[in-house]
């Protein structure tokens, strides 16, 4: 199966291949986003921007909807609950030069869904799709859904769910394999993904357990969604998705990335961050990417600490140097 060229679109909007970054908070900043579109990946996402801090006019949250032009198409994510303040949030975002405008139905954190924002959205699917429909009339740009199986194992109605948000007006969804009881643990659900994709016309895209080009592949053919969103696959490695592309058009694994590539990739996250958000913030930042670029490298868990424990830019780049030479 040969999908790397293989264009797919959400509304009006072409993408070139089936696979896209999923939105992740405090991950799917510029920075990484630019890292990921040269990997090749079709679509990205912003992490989850708050509708009502849009309209209050915090500074950093509308840094958060700011676009880069290489990053096209690229979708800004949403939460909140009430349609009037998504509709106006989602005008924003498309006067930002978004291609996509996304509301957030999957994320599982305490602090969000007991504001009902969120994967608490899909205990009320009236009011999703209420949501969905003031954004839709707001806007010219696709509005999609990311959403769960449901709140829990005795509620799993993401087919019912998905099937009002389409009458609803919205252009595509992501459905992530697992119920907000579940969060991330356990097996992702892809015979339950599938259901969604057969409940509806509008495009789906899969999203849970895929981190590779296997996986990648075995979901699509499982499914029928016309593409996978990766998540915690691709932190601290970005090359996930060249990997995945590679693998969908010629069903063979590349290699995985050097030492002295990861180290390259990984000095140059760090430095583009620290541009983008400042030299604290990047440092405390980047320990979350740290495992995925340290993973699998002989030696790396004593780096590995050390990073963990190191404050400065400068500190970092002598532990970076370590791994693409080490001892």
């Amino acid at each position: 199966m040969s999908v790397t060229n293989s264009t797919t679109h959400i509304g009006s909007v072409c993408i070139p291949n089936r696979v896209a970054l999923a939105p992740m908070a405090g991950i799917c900043d510029k920075t990484y986003r630019r890292l990921a579109k040269e990997q090749g990946v079709g679509l990205v996402c912003t992490e989850m921007v708050s509708a009502k801090g849009l309209l209050y006019e915090n500074e950093k949250t509308a840094r958060m909807i700011q676009v880069l032009p290489e990053e096209h198409p690229v979708s800004v994510q949403l939460f909140g609950r009430e349609p009037e303040v998504l509709a106006a949030a989602a005008e924003r975002v498309a006067a930002a030069g978004a291609d996509i405008v996304d509301l957030n139905m999957g994320c599982p954190v305490a602090k969000v869904v007991r504001n009902g924002e969120g994967s608490a959205l899909m205990k009320d699917p009236a009011l999703a799709a209420r949501i969905v429909r003031a954004m839709v009339q707001a806007v010219a740009i696709p509005v999609t859904v990311k959403l769960r199986l449901g709140w829990d194992a005795a509620s799993r109605n993401a087919p019912e769910v998905a099937a009002r948000l389409e009458d609803a007006g919205a252009a595509a969804l992501v459905v992530h394999g697992r119920t907000r009881e579940q969060l991330y643990a356990g097996r992702a659900d892809w015979d339950a993904v599938g259901a969604v994709v057969r409940a509806v016309s509008i495009p789906v895209w899969g999203n849970g357990d895929v981190t590779d080009g296997p996986s990648a592949r075995r979901l699509l053919e499982q499914t029928g969604c016309v593409g996978v969103a990766v998540g915690r696959a691709a932190l601290g490695y970005p090359f996930v998705f060249r990997e995945i592309l590679h693998y969908l058009e010629t069903g063979e694994e590349l290699p995985p990335p050097s030492r002295e590539e990861r180290a390259a990739m990984m000095l140059r996250h760090l430095r583009d961050l620290a541009e983008e958000k400042g030299a604290a913030v990047a440092v405390r930042e980047m320990r979350t990417h740290a495992v995925g670029y340290l993973r699998g490298l002989r030696g790396s868990a004593a780096i590995r600490r050390e990073l963990m424990r190191a404050d400065s830019i400068a500190r970092w780049g002598e532990l970076i140097a370590r791994i693409a030479a080490p001892d």
